[in-house]
């Protein structure tokens, strides 16, 4: 049975036990609730993969206490040093140029010479981080490929009896993941859109940021991700025949679900996860979601990728 923890001392305390014995623990973030174990823990990192079924080709996030704690993994330049104190702590990871001897297992880095680092905001992350007192390795708490999980209920809906415990936080406020950015090698990259908008960056830089390369370098690069069972349709404007219509803003008040009535980005990325899981309930086996179109502004083009990562071909 996977323990539903409370969000006190005496949960954070069990916690932190239990990832100290090898255990798995989802925990909530100010993005998306992480499936937790110990990065430095060659067990704990292959019980992740095997729980959510993951690629082992995929990487995966170390989660920090606190912003020093990086330069113990990994090299930090300038640029990741005022990104970190602009964002940090908050929904932004670092890929950055791993360090020999960083003590973390390889199956976290899935083999390659970066590692992706976060310091969460969440107040229950920052707790257990600072009880744990180790990084945790936390790709979402879900079965690959499968929509990301925004509560408890969420986590368990597709991990119950596959992992010990379940922090629970609550709903989670950002709802969409952390923004990527590759700092490995080369100029500043965009891996992966997220809950920072790309422009807030770029101002902190003082440069364009280059497009994310080939191959994997980062979570959140495969091509089909966030996937619902029901077929996904984008850009729909008025509901398709059969479909479940998932519609943004007031001009879609006939819409079965509305990510944000009053046209919000910031309600549209909280809510996004969520409806994705109603519209799927609705929709049935071999059912269609169609989402009208969102702007590719600002939290809008997390949106976007997330919704063209589950309309992907699976």
């Amino acid at each position: 049975m996977t323990e539903v923890l409370s969000p006190d001392a005496k949960g954070i305390a069990r916690a932190a036990a239990l990832l100290s014995q090898g255990a798995l623990v989802a925990i909530p973030t100010e993005t998306v609730y992480g499936l937790a174990g110990d990065a430095r823990s060659d067990q704990a990192v292959a019980a992740i993969y095997t729980a959510k079924g993951r690629p082992s080709f995929n990487p995966l996030i170390v989660h920090l206490a606190k912003t020093d704690q990086a330069a113990l993994y990994a090299h930090v330049s300038d640029q990741a040093r005022a990104l970190m104190a602009a964002f940090w702590p908050g929904p932004l990871t670092l890929v950055l140029p791993l360090h020999d001897g960083a003590g973390l297992s390889p199956l976290v880095t899935a083999g390659l010479p970066s590692v992706a680092l976060r310091q969460p905001a969440h107040r229950l992350a920052q707790a257990l981080l600072t009880a744990f007192d180790g990084p945790l390795a936390a790709p979402s708490a879900n079965p690959s490929g499968r929509v990301s999980s925004t509560t408890a209920t969420h986590v368990l809906d597709g991990l119950s009896g596959r992992i010990a415990a379940v922090l629970d936080g609550g709903a989670c406020t950002v709802g969409v993941e952390s923004t990527i950015i590759g700092l490995a090698d080369g100029p500043p990259r965009l891996l992966r859109p997220g809950g920072i908008g790309v422009e807030e960056i770029e101002g902190v830089l003082g440069q364009k940021l280059a497009t994310a390369g080939e191959g994997i370098t980062a979570p959140g690069q495969l091509a089909s991700h966030y996937a619902p069972g029901a077929g996904v349709v984008l850009n729909a404007t008025e509901r398709p025949k059969g479909a479940i219509w998932v519609g943004f803003g007031p001009k879609c008040a006939g819409a079965d679900l509305n990510l944000s009535v009053v046209g919000s980005l910031t309600d549209a990325a909280c809510n996004l996860f969520d409806m994705l899981r109603k519209a799927d309930a609705l929709a049935g086996p071999g059912g269609q979601i169609a989402f009208a179109p969102v702007p590719r502004d600002g939290l809008g083009l997390a949106i976007n990728d997330r919704l063209q990562r589950a309309a992907a071909p699976r």
